[in-house]
């Protein structure tokens, strides 16, 4: 487990547009069963979710059409919360950073770690964007 004076400014990131932390299985559970859309962010310390994923996802919610909610959870620190998120991310194998997009519930867009490591935020907000416009 990360300390939390190491991962307070990589939390803050999202917290600070507007992202809802889930710190357990039940503030999980919770949110992916609202109606709408909720983007859920696997948040990490790599320098792949800090010169990438953060910043295109910040990027993604300058989009017309957004998801109704957007929550995270902190990999290597939310134990509980990231373990319940990626029981909903099935088939995708772990990987953080990541993201995904749920509609009522279900899963409809997945971004792995694969897919952010190595693109710019850019190309990270585009992929989002896209979804959004389709799913929001």
């Amino acid at each position: 487990m990360y300390p939390a004076e190491l991962v307070k400014p990589m939390r803050e990131q999202l917290t600070q547009v507007g992202f809802d932390e889930l710190e357990n299985a039940a503030a999980v559970d919770s949110a992916l069963s609202k109606s709408g859309t909720t983007l859920v962010v696997v948040n990490s310390v790599c320098g792949c979710a800090a010169a990438n994923a953060r910043p295109g996802v910040i990027q993604s919610l300058k989009n017309d059409k957004r998801p109704t909610q957007n929550v995270t959870v902190f990999a290597g620190v939310d134990k509980e919360a990231v373990n319940k998120v990626r029981e909903h991310m099935v088939p995708f194998p772990p990987s953080s950073p990541c993201m995904a997009l749920f509609k009522d519930g279900e899963l409809v867009h997945m971004l792995e770690r694969h897919h952010i490591e190595g693109r710019p935020a850019e190309l990270i907000a585009e992929n989002l964007m896209n979804a959004y416009n389709e799913y929001c």
